[in-house]
């Protein structure tokens, strides 16, 4: 209960415009909190869907969207959905996040098939994310869903969830599953003093969308609906590799991992930028990556090895140890898994042993 206060207290002092005082309860709390000032209680009032909550099926406004490469969160699908504002356009960017407009909200829902092998049937919707650009800060908000799945509700403090379900190799297995708080939030998202989106890079769109009215480039698409300016030639923008095709090279699929992963940490403006290791897909230089790279600081979480990475050598390296750990002091990400992406890893791992001193 302290941990809670101590969050909710945070949370009040960034209340600015005085409004109208409306005190909400939250779901499972014994006490009334007075949010108004931070998001609505629910989440349907923001209108972002339409018919029966849990089919999230997108107003008119609303574009669903998806990632190339999607950060791993304890095996949980995820729908995407941004709402830009009517007669704004995101700007595009060459290298970074798009320059969404003031007013622009990011969606982002998780949710558990009951059965992987049959990812759209029996969905259970745990939680909904929302980063809302207010004036040019983005905000984090937490909504958890309800077991009869009608309705999310706002939930600043996160909240733990026993989650089951039988994997695609037909094995049940469950977890439990971490809603963050919204402090939390800022540990993946902050650049420099700002929170900042991570996914909707033009090399994250640059794929084709299976829409209503079929398959089409998602850059291409924002541009034609009018949510998207500045929007170069295709054949100039880059793209980010889905690390699940298996027809991308292993080396494309690795750093594809890592830089959804790790980077939005490691990169020259990012919470991990005093480590020296700089994960995107784009970095070039080995040293940077972390080949033969000594940590800046030794510790349990470099596991008595000397190297960040060392070519032909994923036991020898320190970048492999803690992206396989769930160790809380030594695991990476630090955060949004309890449990190893053993794809993932695996390729990380085939990558390293691949790699040959120098190569990037």
């Amino acid at each position: 209960m302290k941990a809670f206060w101590s969050c909710v207290l945070g949370i009040l002092l960034f209340s600015c415009e005085p409004r109208k005082q409306e005190i909400v309860v939250l779901p499972e709390q014994e006490v009334a909190v007075d949010l108004s000032h931070v998001g609505k209680q629910k989440l349907s009032e923001y209108g972002f869907f339409v018919g029966p909550l849990k089919e999230l099926q997108p107003a008119s406004d609303v574009i669903p969207y998806t990632l190339n490469a999607a950060l791993f969160t304890d095996y949980a699908f995820k729908l995407r959905f941004a709402k830009i504002p009517t007669g704004t356009k995101a700007k595009f960017s060459v290298d970074d996040v798009m320059e969404f407009p003031e007013g622009t909200i990011l969606i982002k829902n998780f949710y558990y098939p009951a059965d992987f092998r049959k990812p759209t049937a029996e969905m259970r919707i745990l939680e909904t994310r929302l980063l809302i650009n207010e004036a040019g800060t983005w905000k984090a908000l937490p909504y958890i869903w309800n077991e009869d799945q009608t309705e999310a509700y706002i939930n600043v403090a996160g909240k733990n969830l026993d989650v089951s379900w039988i994997h695609t190799d037909g094995a049940a297995r469950q977890i439990k599953y971490s809603v963050p708080n919204m402090n939390q939030c800022k540990g993946c998202h902050l650049r420099g003093d700002k929170v900042m989106p991570i996914g909707p890079t033009a090399r994250q769109l640059n794929g084709v969308y299976s829409y209503p009215t079929g398959e089409k480039n998602q850059l291409i698409h924002w541009q034609q609906v009018g949510v998207l300016e500045a929007l170069p030639d295709l054949k100039e923008v880059s793209r980010l590799a889905s690390y699940e095709d298996p027809t991308v090279s292993i080396s494309d699929r690795a750093r594809a991992w890592l830089e959804i992963n790790c980077a939005h940490c490691h990169r020259a403006d990012g919470p991990a930028k005093n480590s020296g290791l700089y994960l995107l897909a784009s970095e070039n230089d080995p040293g940077r990556l972390g080949v033969g790279k000594a940590p800046v600081a030794a510790g349990k979480g470099s596991g008595g090895l000397l190297y960040s990475i060392v070519p032909g050598k994923p036991d020898e390296s320190i970048l492999q140890f803690r992206i396989e750990s769930v160790h809380p002091g030594i695991m990476m990400p630090e955060l949004g898994r309890s449990i190893t992406h053993e794809e993932g890893v695996a390729l990380v791992r085939q990558w390293i042993m691949e790699l040959k001193t120098g190569q990037p």
